[in-house]
């Protein structure tokens, strides 16, 4: 699954030769911004499981975004919550470089997801998002999840306590 982008932009599966670039972006927004909630920077054998749990197939996936060798940023699709029932559901989430951000690589990354989602045995897909992040509300919109909701002061990061948004999108 390849898909191209005015700026030779690659959109194909994540391996094992990602995991330091990933690494770096995601860490970026654990020390730097309350959009995730993980407090401490992983290594990159830290995030070797997380790796794994993203095969090329099913419905749990990562996708990367390269142009000219560099890694842009990445989509996910994860299991939602670990019981067995809930298997048809995912939690995505998308991650870009910082210099990268503003190009149109969320909706690239995100179309080449659903897409491959599509093929998959997944019924509902949710996002989690920090509020503020209206840019990823309206990525999100975009792709037809609807706002669900809010969890008031769920997560404390930086002294403070941060709401999250989440969205749901019904799939094919």
């Amino acid at each position: 699954m390849q898909h191209r982008h005015a700026e030779a932009v690659e959109i194909r599966p994540g391996t094992g030769g990602d995991l330091a670039e990933l690494t770096r972006i995601y860490n970026h927004y654990i020390t730097a911004t309350p959009i995730t909630f993980d407090l401490e920077p992983f290594t990159v054998e830290d995030r070797k499981a997380w790796l794994d749990a993203h095969p090329g197939h099913g419905p749990h996936r990562l996708l990367v975004a390269e142009a000219g060798g560099r890694v842009l940023g990445y989509a996910t699709s994860s299991p939602f919550r670990p019981k067995q029932a809930y298997l048809t559901s995912v939690e995505t989430s998308v991650y870009l470089d910082p210099d990268a951000a503003g190009r149109g690589l969320g909706t690239l990354l995100y179309s080449a997801l659903f897409a491959a989602l599509a093929e998959e045995d997944v019924h509902r897909a949710y996002a989690g998002i920090t509020v503020p992040n209206e840019a990823s509300f309206r990525l999100h919109e975009r792709f037809g999840f609807e706002h669900r909701g809010v969890f008031h002061e769920v997560g404390r990061k930086f002294g403070r306590y941060w709401d999250v948004a989440w969205f749901e999108k019904p799939l094919p």
